[in-house]
């Protein structure tokens, strides 16, 4: 058995003993509602040492039930040494204990003390302060309905594992009309895209959305607190964090564990402010909505995935998870909005104004001679940081013409890695055709084989367009590399850059670094809508004998 050392036995020995009983034990601090996601101190222990003759708590501490009985000597310890207020400093002439592990474990370590150890049955006043605790714990209200804790925790999962914010981008919102306890039509918002905040937003009026938007633009653009705007949304919310908050907050949560992913739900009403609570009925609108939307997703996530944000409605009907005589399903329409994404675009500027038209559509000739075959191709960003070495230490840097907005995590690239000597001839041809205008992805396809593609395309000032770049149209990388392509875009009202690089066969293969970056044309993003020339298709040429 461990014992003091000599030292401190000799230091407690010098505590004036008062002439009182002291009543000590350790007893779990929880509560009859508690949930998964309670405080630490809820589900830990608690250690108390009260003074019975004054009527007073000496010293309290909740530690973890895994720690032994060591734990109560250290408290029992500051209640001598350290009491909290009003008791002074003092050694007891007798401890009373209701356990007889404790009795005997703290007879061995006290034996020094003069301390008399006894057993008693029922401690009143410990007793009391207990069902004191016990009572304001079950007097709290969780976070969740206990009935929906579970069911809801297990839907926000399915939502996690779905990752809706692959395909589906903010400003894209899809409407939930469910006709129930007061709610008529909820607005989600789906949170993620930008590898930062993950969650589904839900508002309760289209024009809380876009209030919202407003406030957020002005804000950014007048450098206010965005706080205030933020209270003011009226929603409902479900979002994910991490459950360690003191690990490494930069880390992108989709690169996580399961297990180190947690799901709260919550309200923000301009009266209330943020609440994470849910009540009843709340609850059940939550579930819902989160439901429909994951059957919706589930069923159109190909849809959802194009470029041109689809026009879809779908009807479920959703069963309650605890029905009454009443009601024991609901019915909900999921519609997507398009015009609403395109006014919201609009308002943050995303669409392109007549002075910044890129010249006529028309092209001159589609070529495949710019980038040599065996070259190193990746769609990217780089920080805004990197941007600005980028521009003070390349060879060849071709500016935008205008100031590119410094908005999300860099600026969209395309990077080709080649050799030196290949790599300066891109450039030479590049400068030659006049500069690069913009960098367009447009739909290919080749017949015979039943292949449909995305085609990268530069076009030059002179009207050439050069390809770099043949992606299947299928293929899942390229459609989520394509999708954060066009959403930093936006971000970017329309810029974008490309960067030649040399290394191709040394030890920067595939990850180029600032020394072998050789040019950086900033040019804009083009739709396939604006470069108007429909799908391509491959034709075979006959070689006649």
């Amino acid at each position: 058995m461990t014992s003091f050392n000599r030292s401190t036995s000799r230091r407690l020995k010098k505590l004036t003993q008062i002439p009182s009983i002291w009543e000590g034990d350790r007893r779990p601090l929880s509560s009859s509602q508690a949930q998964p996601r309670d405080s630490e101190e809820s589900r830990g222990e608690c250690i108390l040492w009260v003074d019975g003759s004054q009527g007073i708590v000496r010293g309290m501490d909740v530690v973890s039930p895994e720690l032994g009985p060591e734990a109560i000597v250290r408290t029992l310890m500051r209640a001598m040494e350290h009491p909290h207020s009003p008791a002074k400093p003092g050694r007891p002439q007798r401890i009373v204990v209701k356990d007889r592990e404790i009795q005997f474990y703290l007879r061995g370590v006290l034996q020094d003390l003069d301390i008399a150890i006894d057993y008693a049955p029922e401690l009143p006043l410990i007793d009391e302060l207990f069902r004191s605790f016990a009572d304001i714990l079950d007097s709290q209200i969780p976070d969740l309905p206990p009935q929906y804790a579970q069911i809801l925790n297990e839907k926000a999962f399915a939502i996690w594992a779905a990752a809706p914010w692959n395909f589906l981008e903010e400003q894209q919102i899809l409407s939930l009309e469910i006709n129930k306890w007061d709610v008529g039509t909820l607005y989600a918002s789906v949170m993620g895209m930008l590898g930062m905040e993950y969650g589904i937003l839900l508002y309760r009026s289209e024009d809380s959305l876009k209030r919202f938007r407003a406030d957020v633009l002005h804000d950014e653009e007048s450098g206010q607190n965005l706080e205030a705007a933020f209270l003011k949304q009226d929603c409902l919310f479900l979002t994910f964090d991490q459950v360690d908050e003191d690990e490494d907050e930069d880390e992108d949560l989709a690169d996580l564990p399961l297990s180190e992913i947690e799901p709260t739900f919550g309200n923000i009403h301009p009266l209330e402010g943020l609440r994470s609570v849910l009540y009843e009925e709340e609850a059940l609108v939550m579930y819902v909505a989160i439901e429909s939307l994951s059957r919706f997703i589930r069923d159109y996530r190909h849809q959802l995935y194009e470029e041109d944000f689809p026009v879809i409605n779908r009807r479920y009907r959703i069963s309650l998870p605890h029905p009454d005589e009443a009601t024991k399903s609901v019915s909900v329409t999921v519609s997507t909005m398009p015009e609403l994404a395109a006014e919201l675009e609009e308002m943050a500027g995303f669409d392109i104004s007549d002075e910044d038209e890129l010249d006529s559509p028309g092209f001159r000739s589609l070529r495949d001679d710019l980038i040599p075959e065996d070259s190193f191709l990746s769609l990217g960003v780089i920080s805004w940081e990197m941007l600005k070495s980028l521009r003070e230490n390349v060879n060849h840097y071709h500016y935008a013409g205008k100031e590119i907005k410094q908005a999300g995590d860099g600026l969209p690239v395309i990077l080709i890695q080649t050799s030196r000597p290949k790599a300066k001839t891109v450039i030479e041809n590049i400068q030659a055709a006049g500069g690069l205008q913009a960098i367009c992805f447009n739909p290919g396809a080749n017949p015979l084989e039943g292949e449909e593609y995305d085609l990268g395309l530069l076009k030059t000032e002179n009207g050439d367009l050069f390809l770099f770049g043949e992606f299947l149209d299928q293929d899942p990388i390229h459609i989520e590399a394509r999708k954060k392509w066009h959403q930093r875009c936006q971000q970017t009202n329309g810029y974008c850059g490309l960067i030649i690089a040399k290394g191709l066969t040394g030890a920067s293969r595939g990850n180029p670094q600032l020394k072998d970056m050789m040019a950086l044309f900033e040019a804009r993003s083009l739709s396939s809508q604006d470069l108007g020339i429909g799908t391509l298709q491959l034709m075979p040429q006959l070689e006649l004998e």
